[in-house]
């Protein structure tokens, strides 16, 4: 009985979407940690830089769960490959910051730099299509 319980596609969708979500939420605190700005303060006072950085990330990490569930049967293994998937992120968002030496990625998006806020959210999309086609 347990097992036509679990194998049901309405049960499987639950379960992937509550856990997508619990990762999603974890990821971002994650990211909220690594950003010298409160991403969601930031947002409240409407600064567009940091919710388009936002944004991109929550995409991304969402792009990369989709491949994850995509090209994986089990839970556990969605899971584990949208973790590497979200480290790999991470990599991305350092090395855009080590890649412009004249000014702080993390400052202009906190000053409101749209043009920075708009990088930073390509970027994460970006990264995460090419993270999600390397997803087995």
């Amino acid at each position: 009985m347990w097992s036509e319980f679990w194998e049901n596609p309405i049960v499987d969708t639950a379960a992937r979407f509550s856990v997508v979500v619990l990762c999603s939420i974890l990821f971002l605190a994650i990211f909220e940690l690594v950003t010298k700005y409160n991403n969601w303060e930031e947002i409240k006072k409407g600064n567009f830089s940091v919710a388009m950085a936002t944004g991109g990330k929550i995409f991304g990490i969402a792009n990369i769960f989709r491949y994850s569930i995509e090209h994986n049967d089990s839970l556990l293994q969605s899971v584990g490959w949208g973790m590497i998937g979200f480290i790999l992120l991470l990599i991305g968002y350092f090395i855009f910051e080590f890649l412009t030496p004249t000014f702080r990625i993390d400052d202009e998006i906190a000053n409101d730099n749209r043009a920075v806020g708009l990088i930073a959210m390509v970027i994460s999309i970006g990264l995460s299509f090419v993270i999600g086609a390397n997803i087995i």
